[in-house]
């Protein structure tokens, strides 16, 4: 299928405060004001056309502010994981469940496997320290991760009609996946090995979807509900609790 053509975008980011709280305010060449509270914090993210001033946009979330409000309290209470220190008893995700870390350690070439459901068993050489074990936990991460992704990019490429040249993973702080348009390639953010598939699957659609519309606006919405119509409710379990001691957002 012919990729529709894409127009390039202008885009002018600042800073407005509003009743005392800071919003980011995006200039688009959109139709429509957009507006978004981002976790951990509450972040406030204004989407706005390019012909609409920042006073229309101050009016714009001083309309908004009891929906601001209540999405900010949400996320402040939240359960948030502290600092990983890798070692026995800790708490650690993948694919969406909660498994006990349990640290051996042993002469050998490092593994990590699944027992009972339950523990993440991981085998390390005698004496490694925390980044060593996080260094051979995040490669499997990333391992278990691009197996999952390989056959959910050829699903959904004949699905959507689109072709993607490229895609990776790598450890994002802001972004659950990026699309390069022009490009057609898509990075994925590690710590989507730590969610469900369906999360994971709805990431993977979005970015695909950008290949047919490059901005979130109306006819991104119909794509996203024509081929996933649940995306909204995965979108709302993506971002729920526990959230990491560092964040991502979608």
């Amino acid at each position: 299928m012919r990729l529709p053509k894409i127009s390039m975008s202008i885009e002018e980011k600042h800073q407005i405060t509003v009743h005392g709280l800071v919003v980011d305010v995006v200039r688009k060449d959109i139709k429509n004001l957009h507006l978004a509270v981002y976790p951990p914090h509450g972040r406030i993210r204004v989407a706005a056309p390019l012909r609409v001033n920042d006073e229309a946009v101050r009016l714009f979330t001083i309309s908004r502010l009891g929906w601001i409000e209540r999405q900010q309290a949400k996320f402040q209470g939240q359960e948030r994981q502290s600092a990983r220190e890798f070692v026995s008893g800790e708490s650690h995700y993948y694919q969406g469940h909660r498994y006990l870390l349990n640290v051996e350690e042993r002469a050998g070439v490092p593994a990590i496997s699944i027992r009972n459901n339950k523990y993440l068993d991981i085998l390390v050489r005698p004496g490694s320290d925390t980044a060593e074990r996080e260094h051979v936990l995040t490669n499997w991460y990333r391992r278990q991760l691009k197996a999952e992704i390989t056959p959910l990019i050829p699903k959904w490429e004949e699905i959507i009609g689109v072709q993607v040249a490229e895609w990776n993973v790598k450890q994002m702080k802001t972004k659950w996946g990026t699309c390069n348009i022009e490009a057609r390639r898509i990075w994925l953010n590690l710590e989507l090995s730590k969610k469900p598939q369906h999360c994971l699957e709805y990431i993977i659609v979005h970015e695909m979807v950008h290949l047919l519309e490059r901005h979130h606006n109306e006819q991104f919405t119909a794509y996203m509900n024509r081929f996933l119509p649940l995306w909204q409710h995965y979108r709302e379990e993506l971002n729920r609790a526990p959230l990491g001691h560092e964040t991502w957002e979608y």
